[in-house]
């Protein structure tokens, strides 16, 4: 027996701080929840949770920006709701005026609640807002720009609309030879029309110029070109479509500038890159083909039924497109939830202590450090048994 080293003390001690570092540990486990509560407890799986908690993140944002994309749509919808009834009240008025029972004041009369209801669909074109951004002016709709022959912009030229086939790029419509005419008709509503004959539609030609400034024929199938009030359309039996706007007599070459950009971009993921552009097109008289609408006399009250017509179905078209969009977002706030949801349950099973089997260890560890400190105790003990052998 020595008395200068208590082995079986020092032993015994090792093992109690064993015992109560890995007691502490398991205590902190059970106190937060988590089976990584340090870095040095799984470093690999806590760079992969750490990344994993950053997705989730982003991906309940971007379910908070799809929501909000189908808050957008639903606005813009509610309001073109609106002014369909509008057209539809319009459609009822051109058939009851082009009634050749009604005398010339009966028509005045209609043409007065006609005249109110097209500065209502402009009204509620320009004030339709969402967070503080007007979402029917054209705003959100793709972009173009036109210069004259010169290469100078002119406010009296504009890109009215194009298809979203139509690729980014330079354009020339060449062959150009059209008189503006704006006048204040006898029923005293305000008309625009583009005069073009019909041989000098035959010269109408536009052409794309690559980077190098070679001119390409474009659209050379079968080309139709078409004139709605001050808006020249040309298009073709592909379904490729420009609308410019002339509001002056023009003559010679115009300048196009197509970016193919300018949609409403909603982020939809959590990475870059996963966005989706919304296309809300400019609501006017204009583009609805409407500002020239007198049903004042019973020719012009028969010529405005087919101008109704066509922009009810003007008016569907876009309605169609911002019920896909919104039906294609609500399926991806679905897609997110469930993509949430896995993803969470993945960082759970990395991230979260199994209570169960964490109380098992704390147990365990509870009854090691008990019979350690009593070990410990003894161990302390054995060196005063020496003097037991002096007596």
């Amino acid at each position: 027996m020595k008395v200068n080293y208590n082995i079986s003390a020092m032993i015994a001690n090792n093992a109690l701080q064993k015992n109560d570092k890995l007691l502490s540990e398991s205590l902190g486990r059970l106190s937060s929840g988590l089976k990584i509560a340090n870095a040095k407890d799984n470093p690999s799986g806590l760079a992969m949770s750490r990344r994993m908690n950053s997705q989730i993140e982003g991906l309940g944002i971007a379910n908070d920006s799809s929501n909000d994309a189908i808050s957008i749509v639903q606005v813009a919808d509610g309001t073109l709701s609106e002014i369909h009834a509008v057209l539809q009240r319009m459609n009822q008025l051109a058939i009851q005026a082009s009634n050749g029972t009604l005398t010339e004041n009966d028509r005045k009369t209609i043409q007065e609640e006609v005249t109110q209801l097209k500065n209502e669909i402009d009204r509620m074109a320009q004030t339709t807002q969402f967070n503080g951004q007007s979402i029917l002016d054209g705003s959100f709709d793709l972009k173009g720009y036109v210069t004259d022959q010169n290469g100078q912009a002119n406010p009296n030229l504009k890109v009215s609309s194009y298809s979203d086939n139509i690729e980014a790029g330079k354009y020339e419509i060449r062959g150009l030879d059209v008189e503006f005419i704006n006048l204040t008709g006898k029923t005293g509503v305000d008309k625009k029309a583009l005069i073009c004959e019909a041989e000098a539609r035959k010269n109408i030609e536009i052409y794309r110029i690559d980077s190098n400034g070679n001119a390409e024929k474009y659209m050379a199938s079968n080309m139709i070109v078409e004139i709605e009030e001050d808006v020249l359309s040309l298009s073709d039996n592909t379904g490729k479509r420009i609308d410019v706007k002339i509001d002056e007599s023009y003559k010679g070459k115009l300048n196009l500038e197509i970016v193919a950009a300018g949609s409403m971009t909603m982020q939809v993921g959590a990475n870059e890159g996963q966005t989706l552009d919304i296309r809300i097109p400019e609501i006017s008289l204009t583009t609805l083909g409407l500002y020239n609408l007198d049903m004042a006399t019973e020719e012009g009250a028969k010529d405005a039924i087919e101008s109704v017509k066509q922009a009810i179905t003007d008016l569907n078209s876009i309605r169609s497109r911002l019920g896909a969009y919104q039906n294609r977002l609500e399926h991806i706030v679905s897609s997110l939830d469930i993509t949430v949801e896995n993803m969470t349950a993945a960082y759970s099973r990395i991230m979260d202590v199994d209570m169960a089997e964490e109380m098992t260890v704390y147990s365990t560890q509870q009854v090691l450090i008990q019979a350690g400190t009593s070990m410990m105790a003894q161990a302390n003990e054995r060196p005063s048994q020496v003097l037991q052998l002096l007596q």
